[in-house]
């Protein structure tokens, strides 16, 4: 199976973070404009934590909270669990199922490397999968 870094690799994307004093608002606006569902927050350029849709929901939304007024070290998951990009895709795929969340920040010798969501490793188990296949159909027909 395949690992971290491999979608890492295919990606291709810039690592977007913000600070911690940044507002709610402008977060789902950056988000929205990047086509993003969760931001990583740093301090001092360090991992911080992490912002996801989930998290406006249910910590904005639901509680009330103005979001040009609330910012996002309020409510921020702090210490968000990582992985590295050596970890394999089914290690990636277990975290998420078992702590129910869809994006990992990815983090090598204390420094993000880049982030991974549930989509990403959907989309490369299923284009691993396609290459398994057109394989064994190349071997059969061969």
């Amino acid at each position: 199976m395949g690992k971290v870094r491999n979608i890492l690799q295919s990606k291709h994307e810039t690592i977007f973070t913000v600070g911690p004093d940044l507002t709610v608002y402008r977060a789902i606006e950056l988000m929205c404009q990047k086509n993003i569902g969760a931001i990583i927050i740093e301090e001092n350029g360090k991992l911080a934590g992490i912002f996801t849709e989930r998290d406006y929901a249910r910590k904005v939304v639901l509680k009330g909270k103005s979001s040009k007024a609330t910012l996002l070290g309020e409510l921020m998951t702090r210490n968000p669990f990582t992985v590295s990009s050596e970890s394999t895709i089914e290690e990636c795929m277990g975290l998420m199922n078992d702590k129910r969340i869809r994006h990992l920040p990815v983090v090598d010798d204390g420094r993000l490397s880049g982030v991974i969501s549930i989509g990403d490793l959907i989309r490369f188990i299923i284009e691993e999968q396609r290459t398994i296949i057109e394989h064994l159909e190349n071997y059969i027909t061969h």
